[in-house]
């Protein structure tokens, strides 16, 4: 296991994709931060070109609450998409560059090669939502937002994380579809698929039976009128999660590699 770890993260630290998807969460926490600079004062946003002149905003506060749960849909919308890039990074690139072979004839177990990945993807994950809880948290201080106390500040920054880990653990069926499907084209289908149910099914109000439109409910994506999931909503997540994780190992385990 030491060594299959040391393995994907050297992969990791020789790749340009930990200092995109990095971006692409501070991007959007910077989205986060200018929609609450407009709300703050829409008429300077108006006179900086940030605002149009009939444009309307609504259904935002300009406080700390209001500013913690829009860093949170962020991370449940675009969360999935790029924690999904990097299910599919990991475990599709050794089918694309055709070296899934020349990894499983090492002296190391196949399932230890399985339980590096995924420990790769958690940490890097983990490290994502970190980055956003602490630029956000530094962007609502420069931005002077109301309303900071130490219940809001937590509840906050508890939910973006709880979003985080619950989108992270959404991504390992499609660990499962990179690896069954031999490279990224069958995951991304699957990741595409998985974005478009989550919102269609959570539109129609069924969001809390489907596992991947629970963060967003979680997060307020439907709107204030849609009820949070329930236990029955994080024991589908927590279900998915780990039948991806178990059904990745299994696969690896019994499947033939020739390339």
């Amino acid at each position: 296991m030491r060594e299959a770890l040391w393995a994907e993260l050297l992969k990791v630290r020789r790749s340009r994709l930990p200092a995109l998807t990095a971006a692409a969460f501070a991007l959007a926490t910077g989205v986060c931060g200018m929609f609450m600079f407009i709300l703050t004062d829409p008429g300077r946003a108006r006179a900086l070109g940030l605002l149009g002149g009939k444009a309307q905003l609504s259904g935002a506060v300009a406080d700390w609450s209001g500013y913690l749960a829009l860093l949170a849909q962020a991370v449940a919308v675009g969360g999935l998409l790029i924690y999904g890039v990097i299910a599919i990074w990991l475990f599709g690139r050794e089918f694309s560059d055709r070296t899934a072979k020349d990894l499983l004839a090492l002296p190391t177990s196949r399932t230890a090669v399985v339980a590096a990945k995924f420990a790769a993807l958690a940490g890097w994950s983990l490290l994502l939502a970190v980055q956003t809880v602490l630029l956000g948290l530094l962007v609502g201080v420069l931005l002077g937002l109301p309303g900071a106390s130490v219940p809001v500040l937590a509840a906050g920054t508890g939910r973006v994380l709880l979003v985080a880990a619950l989108t992270g653990a959404l991504t390992t069926p499609l660990a499962l579809a990179a690896s069954a499907g031999r490279g990224y084209l069958a995951a991304v289908g699957a990741l595409f698929a998985a974005l478009f149910c989550a919102q269609v099914i959570a539109a129609l109000g069924y969001g809390a039976y489907f596992p991947w439109s629970v963060p967003g409910l979680l997060a307020g994506v439907a709107g204030p009128g849609q009820e949070p999931p329930g236990p029955a909503g994080y024991l589908l997540v927590a279900v998915a999660g780990a039948g991806g994780a178990l059904a990745t190992a299994v696969w690896w385990q019994r499947a033939d590699h020739t390339r």
